[in-house]
């Protein structure tokens, strides 16, 4: 391994070379429309974004791609992981708890990781920017559910699922890229719930053809249909175009929610989290313009269209920051911050 080292941050993170290649090579394949997203981030939070993204994809694909394996045998490889990430898991490590240096005594120690050079970068950014084992924690929460094949009967059981899958990861960047006030939590916990959310509308056929169901059952149920239906459909029949049309309808209010997030976001890793923004939501316009139909076609943006959804971000380098209001689901989603080490005293700003 080269002794070489990345220092940002006032040389506080520290990432090797070949750490930061392995994740970069990781989201460039997986993930291509945040890894264009990411080009934006100055190189301080491109590389912690690199580090956080390709852990958290990795993860994912692990549980989703088992084949033959047990599913819930990978989560239980995923937890391990996560123990040697941070440390020994009595608190033992180097975290910083909120920021202040100190481990807390609670779990929440960071070790150094394992030998392999993705977690190795995650422990890395963990330990640097505070990240509470309880986030990651949840996200594997929400992978056991995938594993489990777990069924969603109300838009509550749905919101539980893309605040563990989703929102996590947005929760984890805010701690990375800095933030001027507590809601900014809950704003970015809007955009994480509208993209899994635009994630579900887009895969209803492929999901369907792994024998799982996303759409909650209130919503089939207000439309006329029903799980085993979507389960069994080879076209995308009114009934099933429609929960789509409202589950996006859903999404776009969490999205213009989240839109109050940006400004509080440092000015240089506002363009990169707008773009993001804007990508996402054009999968649910070409749904839109195709009829809703998510069962015979996979909706898509092409690159020239994200460049241009990129160019439309800009004003939101220059955005002001408008007083605090409420999102669509606060109530649900304030319970879920707290209960994933976020209370209200965890989102007070930095000091210095």
């Amino acid at each position: 391994m080269s002794a070489s080292l990345v220092r940002s941050h006032h040389e506080l993170v520290q990432l090797h070379q070949e750490d930061i290649a392995a994740c970069r090579r990781w989201i460039a394949h997986h993930s291509k429309s945040f890894y264009l997203s990411s080009l934006l981030l100055p190189a301080r939070v491109r590389h912690a974004a690199w580090a956080l993204y390709a852990f958290c994809r990795r993860a994912d694909d692990a549980v989703d791609e088992a084949g033959e394996t047990d599913p819930m045998a990978r989560v239980r490889a995923l937890r391990q992981r996560l123990d040697r990430v941070y440390g020994d898991g009595n608190g033992n490590g180097n975290g910083n708890g909120n920021g202040n240096g100190n481990g807390n005594g609670n779990g929440n120690g960071v070790g150094n990781g394992s030998g392999e050079e993705i977690d190795r970068a995650f422990a890395s950014i963990a330990k640097t920017y505070g990240i509470e084992r309880a986030l990651p924690e949840a996200l594997l929460a929400g992978m056991e559910m995938d594993a489990e094949g777990r069924r969603y009967r109300t838009w509550d059981d749905l919101y539980l699922y893309c605040f563990r899958v989703a929102a996590t990861v947005g929760l984890m960047m805010t701690r990375i890229m800095g933030w001027s006030r507590e809601d900014a939590f809950l704003r970015a916990t809007d955009l994480g719930v509208a993209m899994q959310m635009t994630n579900i509308a887009r895969d209803v056929g492929e999901d369907a053809r792994r024998g799982r169901v996303y759409l909650p059952d209130e919503l089939l149920a207000e439309v006329g249909t029903d799980a085993d239906a979507v389960l069994a459909a080879e076209e995308a029949t009114p009934a099933i175009r429609e929960a789509v049309r409202r589950l996006l309808a859903r999404a776009e209010e969490h999205y213009r929610a989240a839109d109050r997030g940006v400004p509080l976001l440092p000015r240089a890793c506002r363009l990169a989290i707008a773009s993001s923004r804007r990508i996402y939501a054009a999968i649910g316009d070409d749904l839109a313009r195709h009829g809703h139909d998510s069962i015979t076609r996979r909706a898509h943006t092409s690159t020239a269209r994200k460049l241009a959804l990129v160019a439309r971000a800009l004003p939101s380098l220059v955005a002001s920051a408008t007083p605090p209001a409420p999102g669509p689901a606060d109530a649900i989603l304030e319970p879920l911050l707290a209960a994933a080490g976020l209370d209200a005293a965890a989102r007070l700003p930095p000091t210095s």
